[in-house]
């Protein structure tokens, strides 16, 4: 595997993004994969790796590059990384995205076709809108354990939704306080008045954020890894 620390120019600055791939068998189909809101870490850096190793080029960047070069939760406190995470919109991440393609595009190892996606947490809803804000490009968008998938403000995800022509799945905690159940029950009933190709499945006896390996007390490791065959089998057939 190859990786690298690199800085992406956006309108709005340096978007320090990490990126990893295959040696070699490439070009490898893209995925753009969105951090949680504890922020990009090496906890997630392994993350894109384990997907990376399966013939995809991988894209991390961070995505609080605007505020703060390097966040680490450890060193700050709950209301500063909500600050971070309040100060996103879809639209911004969405712009941020079409950089992280743009780039791709022009390095050999990426493949200059369809994209895929993914967030967790926080990424959800960006992945849900990025799905929606570049249909002939992102082929496949995941969300796992996501919030404000459905809401009543004006750029929730949803209201883009029927722009969608690639599949879209949505993984969900059986138990999650941030993306309460009454609110992917919502998502389901408005999603069946589309004509997107579209899954939502719940993890059963887990809580937010049982994919990551580091999530003490929540990390379940049997879905995360039902989360990984969900992953790879939509970018197989997909992208």
């Amino acid at each position: 595997m190859i990786d690298r620390e690199i800085d992406i120019q956006t309108k709005d600055g340096a978007m320090n993004t990490f990126i990893t791939h295959p040696e070699e068998n490439g070009p490898h189909p893209v995925v753009v994969f969105l951090m949680d809101a504890p922020g990009k870490r090496e906890e997630l850096h392994d993350m894109a790796r384990r997907l990376g190793s399966a013939g995809y080029y991988v894209m991390l960047p961070n995505l609080y590059y605007r505020r703060v070069r390097e966040f680490k939760i450890q060193d700050a406190t709950r209301e500063e990384m909500f600050s971070h995470m309040d100060s996103l919109s879809n639209a911004m991440v969405c712009e941020d995205v079409a950089t992280l393609m743009a780039f791709a595009d022009k390095e050999s190892p990426a493949n200059d076709g369809k994209v895929g996606c993914v967030g967790y947490c926080m990424s959800g809803p960006f992945a849900f809108a990025a799905a929606a804000a570049f249909p002939d490009r992102i082929a496949a968008s995941a969300s796992f354990h996501g919030v404000y998938l459905y809401s009543d403000k004006p750029d929730s995800p949803h209201l883009d939704a029927d722009k969608i022509k690639g599949e879209m799945y949505f993984g969900c905690a059986e138990t999650d306080e941030y993306a309460p159940k009454q609110m992917i029950d919502d998502l389901e009933q408005y999603l069946a008045s589309t004509n997107i190709k579209s899954r939502i499945e719940w993890y059963p006896g887990t809580e937010h954020g049982f994919v990551f390996p580091q999530r003490e007390g929540k990390y379940n490791k049997n879905a995360a890894e039902r989360h990984w065959e969900r992953l790879l089998a939509m970018y197989g057939r997909c992208l």
